[in-house]
Order: structure tokens, then sequence, then C-alpha cells
């Protein structure tokens, strides 16, 4: 919580600490964090002289009777916090400073590489060769996103590491960007994929469904966007180019948002789905079902995506035709769409 404010682990377990004491020694602190006695008195020196806590003089404490009846003995040095609004208000202030000035200076060079870049033919599109370098610049475009990603996803899934890309799109969704994914059916082989994809919808991301897509594609903030190259015919390095601001990232931006608004949305629990089966509501597995079939796959391979035998199938299907009042499945398909359920 305080490192961003310069303070390490150890100072933040002592400051924290001492918090909730009037005042406290050394060793009162090192009972308290888990840290050793002389840690603790080396971490409060090193507060009070930046003026977080103030250091009670022996002096200024009672002096304890000896036991052995020889000359009092001063207890150990006690430390008090400085108020907060006093003492983390500048480092706070110099955080901001610090963070404007890197703002500052990261809008001046990317606006130089614009111009720079502008001015030769090959601005517009940058080269990226290699297994190593294409994940890396993958994954710097989504971890960068601060408003928006749109991304395609194509046929197997990306060579890009596996925790590596889920941990950028946790983050991406926690730091509340609008995630848009239009994915290929074929993208969904095999129930690890849908599971993944199932978790990543519930945690936030909008996902829909298209027969085919004509390419693999990420588009951060509309700024910047990264396709793919296919080089394994040639036997070549995997490659891809990282499209800058153009009439060319427009128009992906365009083509994104036309498969969107033709895309079928997949698991999603509509407004009356429900976990537990109740009146003539769906539950959220059924319309997960629901949601496959009407994208075109066939019972058994519902059925396999999912992890499902074909009689669950085939019942989660009767019981949403019996919820509907309807004889066939395509009367379900308009249903679902006419009251919202997909």
């Amino acid at each position: 919580m305080l490192q961003a404010l310069g303070l390490g682990p150890a100072e933040e377990a002592v400051y924290t600490a001492l918090l909730v004491r009037p005042s406290a020694s050394a060793r009162d602190l090192a009972l308290q964090s888990g840290l050793g006695e002389a840690d603790c008195d080396r971490i409060l020196l090193d507060l009070a002289a930046r003026g977080l806590v103030v250091a009670v003089t022996r002096e200024a404490v009672t002096a304890a009777p000896d036991p052995a009846g020889g000359k009092d003995v001063l207890p150990p040095s006690r430390y008090r916090l400085t108020p907060p609004s006093v003492a983390l208000a500048p480092l706070l202030a110099e955080q901001r400073n610090a963070l404007h000035l890197a703002e500052t200076a990261f809008s001046k060079l990317t606006e130089q590489y614009r111009t720079t870049a502008a001015r030769t033919a090959g601005g517009v599109v940058e080269v990226v060769v290699g297994v190593e370098q294409v994940a890396h610049r993958f994954l710097q475009l989504q971890r960068g996103a601060q408003r928006e990603l749109l991304v395609f996803l194509v046929g197997a899934p990306t060579a890009v590491p596996r925790a590596d890309t889920d941990t950028s799109e946790s983050s991406a969704l926690e730091r509340g960007v609008d995630f848009r994914v239009v994915a290929d059916k074929d993208y969904l082989a095999g129930h690890e994929i849908v599971q993944d994809v199932r978790e990543a919808v519930a945690a936030g991301l909008a996902l829909r469904l298209a027969d085919s897509l004509p390419l693999k594609m990420v588009v951060s903030d509309r700024e910047r966007a990264m396709v793919p190259l296919d080089m394994t015919e040639s036997g070549g390095e995997p490659s891809a180019i990282v499209v800058h601001p153009s009439g060319l990232l427009t128009a992906l931006v365009h083509l994104f948002e036309r498969e969107w608004a033709q895309g079928r949305p997949m698991f999603t629990t509509g407004a009356g789905a429900s976990e537990e089966p109740a009146g003539d509501q769906p539950t959220a597995e059924e319309l997960e079902v629901l949601a496959l079939l009407l994208t075109g796959f066939s019972d058994r391979r519902a059925a396999s995506e999912l992890g499902l035998s074909i009689r669950t199938v085939e019942r989660r299907v009767r019981h949403l035709m019996d919820l509907a009042g309807v004889d066939s499945r395509l009367q379900l398909g308009w249903h679902a769409s006419r009251v919202g359920w997909l």
C-alpha cells in the first residue's frame, strides 16, 4: 500500500504496526511485525530521519529503577507516528509530480516517434519477427491498453504463453478496459478452451462468435493494431505487423465493429438466466448449450466443448423448448432472441 510512496515492505510493516499504538519501542514492534529487533531499530531510525516517526528521547521517559539497587536504568527509546496527513502528504505530492513528468515525457516521445515515422513510407506499419518478439509485442499492446481492447481470435489459440495471456487479460479487466472479442467457432476447440473463455466472460470480457474471420488481430485503444502474418508455408519465422494511426488502422477498427455487430453473443446469462431452475427461467448452463447450438454446433460437438454427455445436452435443449413453449429448435432460437435469453 505504501510502496508507491517509497516505503519498502519491511518499512511498511513497522509503520503500520506503530499505527495502532500510541508509542512503541523497537522490541515491541519486532514482536508485532515479526522482524528482528535490530532491523526494527534501524528502520525506525530511518523513518525518523525522513520525518515519518518521532523518537521519544530517553530523557523524556521516566526512568525505571534498577532491580539491583544501582543507578536507574533508562528504558529503550520509544517512537510515535508523525500524523500521516503531515508526513505522507509531501511523499504523495512528490510521486504525483514524478508521474506527471513521466506522462509528459511519454507524450512527447510518442508524438516525436509518430512525426518521424510519418516521414517514411513504412512508418504506418512496423514488422515484428520471431516468436519471442511477436509474443512480447502482443502482450505489450494488451497490457498497455487504458480504454479499449478489440480482438479477433481465429483457429487454434495464439502461441503466446497461456499464463501470460491470462494475466494480461485479467489486468486489463481490472483496469476497467472495455474488452471485446470476436472468435470464430473453430477457436472453441476443446473443453479447456471453453472453460477459460467462460471464466474470462464471467470476469467482464464480452464475447461474440462468428462463423469465420479473415484474420487474427488485436487493437489497443484504437491507436495501434497487431496482425500476425502466416509464414508457416514458406518455412519462415512467425511474424506480425503493428499498424500505427492511419487509414489502415481505421479500416481494421471498422472491420471489427462490423463483425461484432453480426456476431452471436456467447456465454452470457442474459436477463432471464438463473443459476438454479426456477419457474419459467433457464439456467446459465442451459443457455451455454443454446449459444453453441445457435452458432451451428452439433449436439455432439457442443457436448464435447462443454465436457457433457450428449444426453445432457439433449435434456437441456428439451427443457428450454418446454420453457419457451415451442416444438422446434428453430422456434427456440427465435424465442430466445425475442425474450433476451441471449
